[in-house]
């Protein structure tokens, strides 16, 4: 049972799923624990990938932004810097890819824009969820898109940037159809935590 407090889960004020789940008590190896699987969820769900050029379909943008509402804004943007750090150091953790570079060369391409604002990402919607946005499937699928919005913001300024700078147009193009599967995706995702909150309430 959650000892901290009395009040009911879902009203707990700044607390995430993370928080409950360790009684607000996790020790540093806990939450460098939490931020490790995390960042090992995101490169595992890079692997899950169909090659697209110039950028690969995956399942990050989903698993990105579940693992910050579980984990709160720092532990979730803390995850995603670390795996930015780990793919730049030339571990095999970002997406494979015929048509991308390699390690630092990955975020200078077209798909940089996209990893660049994972740590964003997840912070917004880290923070929303410490906002009890995730408690509920509505306000959780408004945290999610709010975040996949900083995704498509920066995936969509990188893919117009990178040379040879096809431009803001053709940048749109390549981002529609990963747009529309990246929605699909958070309807689904959106009743996860409160589905997990639930069963934590009908537990404790």
């Amino acid at each position: 049972m959650y000892a901290a407090s009395r009040t009911p889960l879902g009203l707990i004020a700044g607390s995430t799923l993370f928080d409950v789940v360790s009684h607000r008590q996790a020790t540093w190896l806990l939450r460098v624990a939490a931020v490790t699987a995390a960042t090992a969820a995101t490169a595992l769900a890079a692997q899950v990938s169909i090659p697209f050029q110039p950028v690969p379909f995956t399942l990050q943008p989903m698993v990105v932004l579940l693992t910050a509402a579980a984990l709160g804004s720092r532990l979730g943007a803390s995850a995603q810097v670390l795996y930015l750090l780990l793919g730049v150091a030339g571990l095999p953790v970002f997406a494979a890819s015929p048509f991308l570079a390699p390690g630092l060369g990955r975020l200078l391409g077209p798909t940089g824009g996209f990893l660049l604002a994972y740590p964003a990402a997840a912070f917004v919607t880290g923070l929303l969820a410490e906002r009890r946005f995730d408690r509920r499937y509505a306000t959780s699928l408004v945290a999610m898109l709010t975040g996949l919005a900083i995704v498509y913001v920066g995936g969509i300024a990188g893919v117009a940037l990178a040379p040879p700078s096809p431009g803001l147009a053709a940048a749109l193009t390549v981002a529609g159809p990963f747009l529309v599967a990246d929605l699909l995706k958070l309807v689904l995702a959106a009743g996860v935590l409160p589905s997990l909150w639930r069963l934590l309430a009908r537990t404790s």
